[in-house]
């Protein structure tokens, strides 16, 4: 295995030497997965300016994954996951400039019948229930719900999509429920903790999620709260995805300075739908948007219509446009094709 940046393949070769030795001394299981995720195409925002570009991540961020689990007894797992992303098209490590090596997970727990408790770096429950109840996923670049709710500049969550310093607890599925929560201790970086949690139900066709959250360690003082209910029913010849949310922000500051979104209330919601149109394509759409209202007024929506088609089990190639239109600047339109592996 080759890597063009000495950075991660000293810390691939590190993480997979230590794995490795625990697995021989311990029994231990582990694996490596990811996601490579390149597409092409002309990207434009509302009000921005047009791009030709080779994008990472677009369709699915790319990432290179480790987890390891040992059998403790007694019903016991000990888990560890590690996972990092990258750019498919430079080379470079993380999602952006100074991103966290190992900033899509980093924890590590136990697993057992009470469900499971992780400490580390996470995924929030709300992000969670987001990517759950959309066509697109966990698409940044195409999803609606995604870039309506972390990036689109309005109805923007703060604290990421993942907390550090986290303690999380899943519960076990009863009657096709489960709950988890998540606290990311405030270590002197605000007024106090971040806290999210969610209740999930899945049976049969219909599945539903109610996920809240709070977060103060993104601000020296104040804090956001927001909540989302989502739901998705799969009639056989479609699939329905259906999302609304709140965010509030009091007035919060950083450092001595206004939040941006300070004393804000945004309204999220989203639409869409999967239709398989082969055994091996569907159709994904789906319609988003988020509206702003307190110390400033603004309107976001997104449109996105894509044709996914699956060459194996692992690899697919897909199509799409998008629609961005803000409030007070002309529509634009983005398309791209591109090719994902899940390896």
């Amino acid at each position: 295995m080759h890597f063009a940046f000495p950075r991660l393949a000293r810390a691939v070769s590190l993480a997979a030497a230590t794995f490795c030795s625990l697995g021989v001394a311990q029994a231990q299981s582990v694996q490596i997965y990811g996601i490579a995720d390149v597409s092409v195409g002309s990207f434009k925002e509302s009000g921005g300016k047009r791009t030709e570009q080779v994008a990472s991540g677009r369709m699915a961020t790319s990432f290179l994954g480790f987890r390891a689990t040992e059998d403790l007894g007694g019903g016991l797992q000990a888990i560890v996951t590690l996972e990092h992303f990258m750019r498919m098209d430079t080379g470079e490590a993380g999602r952006f400039a100074g991103d966290s090596f190992w900033s899509r997970n980093a924890n590590v727990g136990i697993r057992g019948d009470f469900g499971f408790i992780r400490l580390g770096r996470m995924g929030t429950p709300l992000f969670v229930n987001t990517l759950s109840f959309n066509p697109f996923v966990d698409s940044f670049g195409f999803s609606p719900a995604i870039r309506t709710i972390y990036q689109g500049g309005i109805g923007k969550l703060s604290g990421d999509s993942g907390w550090n310093n986290a303690v999380g607890y899943g519960t076990p599925r009863f009657g096709g429920f489960n709950a988890n929560l998540l606290v990311s201790a405030g270590e002197g970086a605000g007024e106090g903790p971040n806290i999210g949690g969610s209740l999930q139900y899945a049976s049969g066709p219909l599945a539903l999620g109610l996920a809240a959250q709070k977060v103060q360690t993104a601000f020296s003082r104040g804090d956001e709260t927001a909540w989302q209910l989502g739901a998705s029913y799969d009639f056989g010849v479609v699939k329905a995805f259906g999302q609304v949310g709140r965010i509030k922000e009091g007035e919060t500051f950083v450092g001595a300075a206004r939040a941006a979104g300070y004393d804000t209330r945004d309204r999220t919601l989203q639409a869409g739908v999967s239709v398989p149109v082969t055994a091996t394509g569907k159709v994904l759409a789906s319609y988003g948007e988020a509206k702003t209202t307190g110390a400033r007024d603004s309107k976001r929506s997104f449109t996105s219509l894509a044709y996914d088609h699956n060459l194996s089990k692992r690899t697919d190639v897909y199509a799409v446009v998008m629609f961005d239109k803000l409030q007070g600047q002309d529509r634009a339109a983005t398309t791209a094709v591109g090719i994902r592996h899940n390896f």
